[in-house]
């Protein structure tokens, strides 16, 4: 079987060679072919730029290698359950299986355990997507009332005569 690795760390200065060495020796352990490593850098400075990311999903597409090894969910995507799951289903319906190496009820091998975490992570996309879809619509937010006590609304203030 062809594995890919995904490693993400948090800083430049973050050593990554720990995760990345202990990802290698899962992969030779399962008697995986190791045909790719990605591994992006997130600054911190609240770019979401994970050019790795976008090529490792890409190469997924184009049956590059069959299952993607990471180190746990959050270090393949911070971007909430629902992309996060997004992805999940789009390696899967790409023909790749994945593993996360330090959750290993997250494993496309196990059909079982996987079917039930999936339907899990769904319901509280779900719920995720329900929450966001009420805070935009601000509906018990106060974004469309008066502050309380101080008579000021919200927002750019009425330009009067022009």
């Amino acid at each position: 079987m062809r594995a890919a690795l995904y490693c993400r760390v948090s800083t430049d200065k973050q050593n990554n060679s720990n995760q990345l060495d202990q990802l290698r020796e899962f992969a030779g352990r399962q008697g995986w072919e190791l045909v790719a490593e990605y591994v992006d850098t997130a600054t911190g400075s609240g770019k979401k730029e994970r050019p790795q990311f976008a090529r490792m999903m890409l190469e997924a597409s184009q049956r590059k290698f069959d299952v993607l090894l990471f180190w746990a969910l959050d270090r393949l995507s911070r971007e909430g359950i629902v992309k996060t799951l997004g992805y999940l289903e789009q390696l899967r319906d790409w023909g790749c299986g994945w593993r996360s190496y330090t959750q290993p009820f997250l494993d496309t091998g196990n059909e079982m355990t996987n079917g039930i975490v999936l339907s899990v992570l769904a319901a509280v996309a779900k719920q995720e997507r329900i929450t966001l879809s009420e805070r935009t619509k601000g509906r018990g937010s106060g974004r469309n009332r008066p502050r309380s006590g101080h008579g000021h609304v919200l927002g750019r203030p009425m330009r009067h005569g022009s």
